[in-house]
């Protein structure tokens, strides 16, 4: 079983920043994509970005220029910086790794950008 934990997320003022990131544990083989995901209230999930094994990245259109998305292998670990925070980034993110060939969710840690 592999078992993604996010940490990072809290309360910050609009414009601010703030780093996620996301670890794997567990019995692992290889990693392939890692990937951010947010849902908001009332909202469905969606994808903020994800990197593949050898680095290739794909964003949100609405978040590229805000949000980088970056990985360390050896660490089996995912981050996502977060800089100029808006209200409507409000939300639970989530991280999706893609490990064994199946993918796990993590449980998501809260985001919370104040006016």
């Amino acid at each position: 079983q592999v078992q993604p934990v996010e940490s990072g997320g809290g309360l910050v003022q609009a414009g601010g920043s703030l780093r996620l990131s996301c670890v794997a544990s567990g019995s692992i083989f290889i990693i392939r994509d890692m990937g951010w995901y947010r849902q908001a209230p009332g909202k469905q999930r969606e994808l903020v970005a994800v990197i593949s094994s050898s680095g290739t990245t794909d964003y949100a259109n609405s978040l590229k220029g805000r949000f980088t998305i970056s990985r360390d292998n050896a660490k089996n670990t995912v981050y996502l910086q977060m800089n100029s925070l808006k209200p409507e980034d409000t939300a639970v993110y989530y991280c999706r790794i893609q490990a064994n060939f199946m993918y796990y969710w993590g449980q998501g840690t809260q985001v919370t950008v104040s006016s």
